[in-house]
C-alpha cells in the first residue's frame, strides 16, 4: 500500500468540498434548493460525510487539526454564500412574475 502524504489527504478533501459546491450551483437545483427540504438534507449529509473524512484525517495525523477545521468552515461560508445568492435569485425571479 502506498504512502498517503499530508498535500494528497487535503487535495482529496478540497476536491470534495468542490464537488459539494458544485451540486449547489447546478442550475437544476438551484431552482430545488429554494423550495425542496430534501435537497438540503442533501447537501447536510455530503457535509456530515466530508466532515467525517476530515476528522479521520486528523485523527491519523495527515491533515493538521486546524486546517481540517479551516475546510470546513471555508465550505460552510461558501455555502451560506451560495444560498444566499440563489434565494436572492428566486425572489427577484418571482418579483419578475409578478410585474
Amino acid at each position: 500500500m502506498g504512502h498517503i502524504d499530508s498535500e494528497m489527504a487535503l487535495n482529496l478533501l478540497l476536491e470534495d468540498a468542490e464537488r459539494i459546491k458544485r451540486l449547489i450551483r447546478n442550475q437544476e437545483n438551484s431552482l430545488c434548493i429554494a423550495q425542496c427540504k430534501a435537497f438540503e438534507e442533501v447537501v447536510d449529509t455530503q457535509m456530515y460525510g466530508l466532515s467525517r473524512q476530515v476528522a479521520f484525517a486528523t485523527r491519523l495525523g495527515i491533515v493538521d487539526n486546524a486546517v481540517g477545521q479551516q475546510l470546513m468552515a471555508d465550505l460552510e461560508k461558501d455555502l451560506n454564500q451560495l444560498y444566499s445568492e440563489v434565494y436572492e435569485e428566486k425572489k427577484s425571479t418571482e418579483i419578475g412574475k409578478e410585474a
